[in-house]
C-alpha cells in the first residue's frame, strides 16, 4: 500500500535539494534540511500518505519551514565563524562527475546573487526564492512561511527591489567570461600594472577559510590592496595553478596545489570586477573532488 505515495515523494529530492542550498547557502545544510523533510514523510501513516495529493508540494513545505528555521539560527552561528562566511560555490553540473553530488541550479542566481540573499531577512529570502527562482504560488509560500499570501507577496516584492539593480549591473555571461580570463592572464604576469586596470574603485576582496585553513580575516578594498594581496597569493606557492572553470552558470578560477583544490574564486563582475570572493575552507570544497 506504501509504494505508490512513497515514489513521487522520491522523485523530488533533486528539486528539494536545490531548493535548500538556494535557501541555506552550503550543501551540507540542504541535505541535512530534505533528510528532515523525508523523515517527517516517513513518520506519517500509508493513509496519511496517501491523502496527500501532492507530495512534492507537501515536501516543499517542510523543507522551506525547516530552512526557515535554520536561518534563523544561521545567523547566531555565523557570528560565531571565523572570518568572513561565503555560501559554498557549486560547479556547473557538467563539471561534476558523480551525478549524486548534482544539486540542478537555475539561470537566475549566480553567486553574486547568493552572496547578496544573505543580506534579507529569512521570510524575504523565502519568499524571494520559493517565488521568483521556483514559481511557486503566494498561497503555498504562506503555508510554508506561516503569513498570509498577500504578506508574502510584499516579502518578496521587498527583496526583488533590493537584489534587482544588482542583477541588472551583472555582465552578461560572455562578458563575465571575457574579464575572467582577462584577470587570469594579468595575475600569471605578476605584473600589478596588468591586473589594476581590471578592477573597480571600489572592489572587495573576501576569503572565507572557516578557522580550517589560513584565509584574510578581514575584507581587503581597494583596487590597490586587492591586487597586491592575489599577486602575493600566486608568488608565495609555487605549486598553486590557476584555470578557468564554471560555477554556478559563470566563468570562475579553480586554484590546485598540485592534484588537490586548494580554492574556488567567484568573481562579480560588471562593467570590472567589483568583489572576488574566494572559498578556501576544505567543508566547501566537496563537490570540486
Amino acid at each position: 500500500m506504501s509504494e505508490p505515495s512513497l515514489g513521487p515523494a522520491l522523485e523530488e529530492r533533486e528539486r528539494l535539494l536545490a531548493t535548500a542550498f538556494r535557501l541555506l547557502g552550503t550543501r551540507a545544510d540542504a541535505e541535512d534540511a530534505v533528510q528532515e523533510a523525508y523523515a517527517r514523510w516517513y513518520r506519517l501513516g500509508d493513509d496519511e500518505r496517501m491523502g496527500i495529493r501532492r507530495p512534492g508540494a507537501w515536501l516543499t513545505t517542510v523543507v522551506s519551514r525547516v530552512c526557515l528555521d535554520q536561518l534563523g539560527s544561521a545567523r547566531v552561528r555565523r557570528e560565531r565563524y571565523v572570518g568572513p562566511w561565503l555560501p559554498e560555490p557549486l560547479p556547473d553540473p557538467d563539471a561534476l562527475s558523480d551525478p549524486a553530488d548534482r544539486v540542478t541550479l537555475d539561470d537566475q542566481v549566480t553567486s553574486a546573487v547568493m552572496v547578496l540573499l544573505e543580506s534579507l531577512t529569512p521570510a524575504e529570502r523565502v519568499s524571494f526564492v520559493l517565488h521568483d527562482v521556483f514559481g511557486l504560488p503566494f498561497d503555498e509560500i504562506a503555508a510554508a512561511v506561516g503569513r498570509s499570501p498577500q504578506a508574502c507577496r510584499k516579502l518578496a516584492s521587498a527583496a526583488r527591489a533590493d537584489l534587482r539593480e544588482r542583477r541588472r549591473r551583472e555582465a552578461a555571461p560572455r562578458d563575465h567570461d571575457a574579464v575572467v580570463r582577462s584577470f587570469l592572464a594579468a595575475c600569471a604576469t605578476g605584473d600589478i600594472a596588468q591586473l589594476l586596470p581590471l578592477l573597480d574603485p571600489d572592489v572587495a576582496l573576501t576569503s572565507d577559510g572557516g578557522g580550517i585553513v589560513r584565509a584574510a580575516r578581514n575584507v581587503v578594498r581597494g583596487p590597490d590592496h586587492v591586487a597586491r594581496f592575489l599577486l602575493g597569493l600566486a608568488a608565495k606557492d609555487a605549486d598553486l595553478t590557476f584555470e578557468p572553470t564554471g560555477v554556478e552558470g559563470r566563468t570562475g578560477v579553480l586554484v590546485r596545489r598540485g592534484p588537490q583544490v586548494a580554492a574556488v574564486v567567484v568573481l562579480d563582475v560588471q562593467e570590472r570586477i567589483r568583489d572576488v570572493w574566494i572559498t578556501v575552507n576544505p567543508e566547501k570544497l566537496g563537490a570540486w573532488g
